[in-house]
């Protein structure tokens, strides 16, 4: 019988990663909830019918999409911060931006980038935390917070792509194709395609961000002609 007492969080780790609870929470104020990031389509068109399905659209986004590519992102944004290297902070937001393949996942972004770096430098100011004027994209933002705030790079990333899959399957719930029972194994089941991406993607260079996610893509322009929605994307 193993009896040594397990190592315990230092008080420094501890406040080192409580920021991410707050941030990544839905009560922080970025509206995350009124985005579905095409999954609203993808329910409509028939490709997500129930947790299975959900998986393996999620996987794939994550993969071969836009998680993958925010994840570097947001590591680049972090080291930019941390070098204080305002203009590779100002030129890896402008490349986030400019990845939107529409105009929906653009607002998508943008707001909730703009919404969080607002927030965060009312809440938790810093003096490593630079301003950024105009649209700001939404990982770019993240990582900037948790480079400011000496959070782990690897933390982040992690903590970034796993709120980003809580929010679709919140998402999913509200469009009925899975219950909230259904809802917490497909988190579940996804934890460790989050770790291997956000892992995967530190040690990306920008020339490595790509995307083959070609049909949710086109899903976010047939979104905007559905006839109801209850999602901006």
């Amino acid at each position: 019988m193993d009896n040594r007492i397990p190592l315990q969080m230092t008080d420094h780790e501890a406040m080192a990663i409580l920021p991410l609870f707050a941030w990544l929470s839905p009560s922080y104020p970025v509206g995350c909830y009124a985005y579905s990031h095409t999954l609203e389509w993808a329910v409509e068109a028939g490709d997500v019918t129930n947790d299975e399905t959900l998986v393996a659209w999620l996987t794939d986004l994550l993969t071969f999409g836009f998680g993958c590519n925010d994840a570097i992102l947001l590591a680049h944004a972090y080291r930019a911060v941390r070098a204080g290297d305002a203009a590779a902070l100002d030129e890896v937001n402008e490349l986030a931006l400019a990845l939107s393949p529409s105009t929906e996942l653009h607002l998508e972004t943008s707001q909730q980038g703009r919404s969080f770096l607002d927030a965060t430098l009312s809440a938790w100011p810093s003096p490593l935390l630079m301003p950024l004027e105009g649209d700001v994209a939404f990982p770019i933002a993240v990582g900037m917070a948790a480079a400011a705030h000496e959070i782990p790079l690897s933390t982040a990333a992690a903590a970034y792509l796993f709120g980003l899959v809580q929010t679709l399957v919140s998402a999913a719930i509200r469009l009925a194709p899975i219950g909230q029972t259904a809802g917490i194994r497909v988190c579940a089941s996804l934890s460790a395609t989050v770790l291997d991406v956000a892992c995967q993607a530190l040690d990306l260079s920008l020339d490595d961000i790509g995307s083959a996610t070609f049909r949710a893509d086109l899903g976010s322009f047939h979104h905007e002609n559905q006839y109801t929605r209850l999602f901006r994307s």
